[in-house]
C-alpha cells in the first residue's frame, strides 16, 4: 500500500460490522479515503485529485493532470512503466470522481463519512465508483514490484455523470501525446463480471421562443409552452416506434432505444401568453444504431413542421437546441485482447449488455478497446444509503492481483 493509504483513516464500524465469514478488504484505507472527499459533480474534485497525484509522487510515479477551462476540475492519467522503461500500450484501468448528489436523499449515516455496517461499506461513491479506484491504487506497490512486459496505466476522470465531460479532454491529451494503450478496463459496478456493450446516451436542452401577450388576447401572443407540447410528443412518439418496432437486441434490459423528456419549464402566470419554454431531453441508443439521425429526426420535426406554424403566428417565433452531453455507445468485440483477457481472469463467458452509460465508449471510439467490469451492484448506485459489499472489493482485489500477473514477464513467458 502507498504511504498514504497507510496513513489513511480506517473505516468507522459498528459491532455489528465483525463478520468472519468476510474478508476485510486491503483496500479498505484508499476506498475510505476517496468516499470522505465531496466529489459531487458540483463541486471541484482537485482535492481528490491532488491526493491521488501526491501519492503516486511519493511512489516515484509521476501524473499528468488535464483541467478544464475553469482550472477547478482535473483529470489525472498515471503510467506505471513496464519493466524496460516502456510507456506506450499497457491497459488502462479507469474510473471517474465525481459522485451523484444526495439532496432530498434521507441517509442513516453521514454519506462523506464511510461507515461499515455488516458485511457491506455505505457512503456515496462506495458504488459509484471509489470502489475500484480505491483497490486500483492500493495495487499500485504491486504492479512497480511486478516485472511487468506491459504498463499498467491509471486514468481518473471528472464530471462523468453529468455526460463524461472530463474524459474527451483526457483521450485527446494522450492521443496528442502519442499515448496508445492497448486496451481499457472502465470499473464500472457490474459485480465483477464483464460487460462488453452499452447503450450511447445523448442529451439536449430546447428552447421555444414564442411572444407574450395577455391571456386575453391570445392571438396576438405565441404560445411557446403549447409548441413545446408538440415538440415533446413527437419526442415520445419516436419512442413508442422504437419500441414497437425495434432495432432489438434481447441481451439488453431494455432491448431498444429509448427516449424521454425529463425536465420542463416555462410561463409566469395563468394569465400570460408564454414567451418561453425550455425542456430536457435525452436518448439512448443501441450502440448499433448511430445517434445522429435520430436527433435529425427531432430537428427536422421542428424546423419544417413546427415552425413555419409559428412564424405564421409572430416573427418572433424560434427553436433553438443545445446539446448537454454524448457519450457514445460500447460494442466490444469478443475478438478484442481486452474482452478475452477479462474473461479469463473472471472466469466469466456470458455476453452482458446494460442500458446505462459509461466512459468506455470514449475510451473505444478513440481506438482503445475497453471492457466494463468493477465491483459493487449497479442498483445500489445513485441511491441513499450507497453500499458495496466488502466482499466485492475483495473480489476486485483478486481480480486486479490476477490481472498485474497477467501483464508480467512471466505470464507473457508462458
Amino acid at each position: 500500500m502507498s504511504q498514504v493509504a497507510e496513513s489513511a483513516k480506517p473505516a468507522s464500524s459498528s459491532p455489528a460490522s465483525d463478520s468472519s465469514s468476510t474478508q476485510s478488504p486491503v483496500s479498505l484505507p484508499w476506498v475510505t479515503r476517496l468516499v470522505s472527499i465531496d466529489t459531487v459533480s458540483r463541486n471541484p474534485n482537485l482535492g481528490l485529485i491532488e491526493t491521488v497525484r501526491d501519492a503516486l509522487r511519493a511512489r516515484g510515479v509521476e501524473a499528468t493532470l488535464t483541467h478544464d477551462d475553469s482550472g477547478k476540475w482535473a483529470n489525472l492519467f498515471a503510467t506505471i512503466p513496464a519493466h524496460d522503461g516502456e510507456t506506450n500500450g499497457g491497459i488502462v484501468l479507469s474510473g471517474h470522481t465525481d459522485v451523484v448528489p444526495v439532496d432530498g436523499q434521507q441517509w442513516d449515516s453521514d454519506p462523506f463519512k464511510p461507515e461499515i455496517r455488516g458485511d457491506k461499506l455505505y457512503g456515496r461513491g462506495t458504488c459509484d465508483m471509489k470502489g475500484f479506484i480505491g483497490a486500483a491504487l492500493t495495487l499500485v506497490p504491486q504492479m512497480q514490484e511486478t516485472k511487468l512486459a506491459k504498463p499498467i496505466h491509471l486514468a481518473l476522470s471528472f464530471d462523468e455523470e453529468i455526460g463524461c465531460v472530463g474524459a474527451p479532454l483526457m483521450i485527446t491529451d494522450l492521443l496528442k501525446r502519442g499515448i496508445k494503450p492497448d486496451g481499457c478496463i472502465v470499473g464500472e459496478p457490474t459485480s465483477m463480471r464483464p460487460i462488453i456493450a452499452h447503450k450511447g446516451v445523448n442529451a439536449y436542452q430546447c428552447c421555444i421562443r414564442g411572444h407574450a401577450a395577455h391571456s386575453s388576447l391570445t392571438p396576438k401572443g405565441l404560445n411557446a409552452i403549447e409548441y413545446a407540447a408538440r415538440l415533446i410528443c413527437h419526442i415520445r412518439d419516436i419512442a413508442d416506434r422504437f419500441r414497437a418496432e425495434g432495432p432489438f437486441d434481447e441481451l439488453y434490459d431494455v432491448p431498444f432505444t429509448t427516449a424521454q423528456t425529463s425536465t420542463i419549464k416555462g410561463g409566469n402566470a395563468i394569465n400570460t401568453v408564454p414567451a418561453e419554454c425550455h425542456f430536457e431531453f435525452e436518448f439512448r441508443n443501441l450502440p448499433t444504431l448511430a445517434p445522429e439521425p435520430i436527433f435529425a429526426r427531432i430537428e427536422q420535426y421542428a424546423r419544417e413542421t413546427l415552425l413555419p406554424k409559428m412564424l405564421a403566428e409572430h416573427p418572433a417565433a424560434a427553436i433553438e437546441f443545445t446539446k448537454l452531453a454524448a457519450a457514445p455507445g460500447l460494442d466490444a468485440t469478443e475478438q478484442a485482447a481486452i474482452t478475452q483477457l477479462v474473461r479469463a481472469l473472471t472466469a466469466d463467458q456470458d455476453r452482458r449488455k446494460v442500458a446505462y452509460g459509461t466512459e468506455a465508449g470514449l475510451f473505444s471510439l478513440a481506438g482503445i478497446p475497453s471492457i466494463v467490469c468493477g465491483p459493487g451492484d449497479i442498483q445500489q448506485a445513485h441511491k441513499a444509503n450507497e453500499f458495496v459489499e466488502l466482499e466485492q472489493l475483495v473480489a476486485c482485489e483478486r481480480f486486479l492481483g490476477k490481472f498485474v500477473h497477467s501483464l508480467s514477464v512471466d505470464a507473457h513467458s508462458h
